[in-house]
């Protein structure tokens, strides 16, 4: 498949996410008016009435303990642990980000567009069950954070493509160049270390 061609598909695949992001769009504010929310700056805000029937379904902290499975219970100290690791990743790729993009010239990551806190603000969750959403919130804002901030810095350092396909694969891997082809690489590195001209598209 041509390269041409590779970057024919990936403006229609923009196109599409465009699309679906329309339609995304349009489906949360048919489940406003369902659930009767609306959004003002960012909060939440509930009809009373609904709030009210939020809090009737609350259940209690003590029952909420008392029907957890033990299993649960008992794993929870390693998972709430991983908010140290978490916290420490964060902080030091806040601050290379910080230093070393503006000396690389790669634009600055907006890093709270990573991070929604909505569910806490649900009446009929009880304190345990707001941490823990809390908690996951902030644990994949880190990684889809830390995500984008590898692959800006493999875009500058080492911008080539892999021989096998893994899973993962950043979008921002379609702009480099092909494995083993010496002679593009160092016909455009420099370019390409200068090519950030399409994150007026990021989604």
């Amino acid at each position: 498949m041509s390269t041409s061609r590779i970057d024919e598909i990936l403006n229609h695949l923009y196109e599409l996410q465009k699309d679906l992001e329309a339609e995304v769009d349009k489906i949360l504010s048919e489940k406003r008016a369902t659930f009767q929310y609306t959004l003002e700056k960012g909060k939440v805000r509930f009809e009373e009435s609904i709030k009210a029937l939020h809090i009737a379904q609350q259940t209690g902290v003590w029952q909420y303990i008392k029907t957890s499975e033990l299993k649960h219970i008992v794993v929870s100290p390693i998972i709430y642990s991983l908010i140290f690791p978490i916290l420490f990743v964060d902080i030091c790729v806040t601050i290379y980000q910080k230093i070393c993009f503006p000396v690389y010239g790669i634009p600055d990551i907006k890093r709270k567009n990573y991070f929604i806190f909505d569910r806490q603000q649900l009446a009929y969750l009880n304190i345990i069950e707001k941490i823990n959403c809390t908690y996951c919130s902030y644990a994949g804002g880190v990684f889809s954070y830390v995500s984008e901030v590898i692959a800006r810095t493999e875009q500058y350092w080492c911008p080539i493509k892999h021989a096998k396909r893994g899973l993962s694969q950043h979008y921002r891997e379609e702009k480099f160049v092909d494995f083993g082809d010496a002679e593009t690489y160092n016909a455009r590195l420099k370019a390409l270390r200068k090519n950030w001209s399409d994150l007026d598209k990021e989604y």
